[in-house]
């Protein structure tokens, strides 16, 4: 089983996911996303092998995404009401807790956070939230108000909203 001090890989409600094996106050770092830099071309590389390839990558700049293959990052899940979120410092991407988040619980973050107002990817959304929006579309389809909570909080990387702004 894959783990670090915060989370273990465990079976949850959609397959398989990061779950935290010890409480995390809000703000703790949960996981740093690792992986293979790789360019947006390889990511549609792996669309076309294997959807999941790609769908598992994280956006990491303008045209770099890392892809987390066998590393934590790759179970990390999605929430339209997510209990963690993404960050840059310098080269590492980061993932830290927007609330406490109790051992035995799901660590999610809101994939839409890391997808640019230029990629094209969605996915339906089974998160079983009661605030849904039933698909995970880019950052420039969040509602406004999700946008300014995010922001507040830290979770929307800068060079995800400034795909963002150029889409306006």
């Amino acid at each position: 089983m894959k783990s670090n001090d915060n989370v273990a890989v465990k079976k949850v409600r959609n397959g398989r996911g990061l779950v935290a094996v010890r409480n995390l106050r809000r703000g703790a770092l949960v996981v740093e996303i690792t992986g293979k830099i790789v360019t947006g071309d390889e990511v549609w590389e792996y669309w076309k092998k294997d959807p999941q390839l790609g769908a598992n990558c994280f956006r990491y700049d303008d045209d770099h995404y890392i892809d987390p293959d066998a590393t934590l990052g790759q179970y990390a899940n999605h929430s339209c009401n997510p209990n963690s979120g993404g960050f840059r410092v310098g080269r590492k991407l980061l993932i830290k807790a927007i609330r406490p988040i109790l051992a035995g619980e799901e660590v999610t973050h809101d994939y839409s956070t890391f997808l640019g107002a230029d990629d094209v990817w969605t996915m339906p959304c089974n998160c079983g939230e009661a605030d849904c929006r039933k698909r995970v579309r880019n950052v420039a389809k969040l509602p406004p108000a999700t946008v300014r909570r995010y922001r507040r909080l830290g979770i929307i990387p800068d060079f995800i909203m400034a795909t963002r702004r150029g889409s306006l």
